[in-house]
């Protein structure tokens, strides 16, 4: 058994961020916090996503189901046919192979945890 304090888990920069539709502001930026290091488990990937005002993930798909636990701010998460804002404590089940994208909304921040089965 391990336990681990988000607060202590290394926040590192994530390279690239969509901006939502309609953005009109400058640079958006994540980053993320892995809970879960690369082979820590067999079964589970796991980090926190922090989102800065209006930065999304841009269009993408899985290859097993995932869990989203918005942890704090206001976002979006959208799929092919609709989107819907979510907020802290919402949680969001995406299907494998279901494409989807999900962020900030362009006046909050955002952050989620995520949970994915190991490739």
């Amino acid at each position: 058994m391990k336990v681990i304090r988000i607060a202590e888990v290394e926040t590192v920069p994530i390279a690239t961020a969509t901006p939502i539709p309609g953005w009109t502001g400058g640079d958006v930026k994540r980053t993320r916090q892995p809970i879960l290091p690369e082979g820590a488990s067999k079964h589970f990937n796991s980090s926190i996503v922090n989102f800065e005002r209006g930065a999304t993930t841009g269009w993408h798909v899985h290859k097993s189901d995932q869990i989203l636990v918005v942890t704090a701010g206001i976002g979006i998460v959208a799929d092919e046919n609709r989107e819907q804002e979510i907020t802290v404590g919402d949680v969001v089940h995406v299907l494998e192979g279901e494409n989807h994208w999900h962020g900030a909304k362009a006046d909050s921040y955002m952050s989620h945890i995520t949970i994915t089965a190991a490739d």
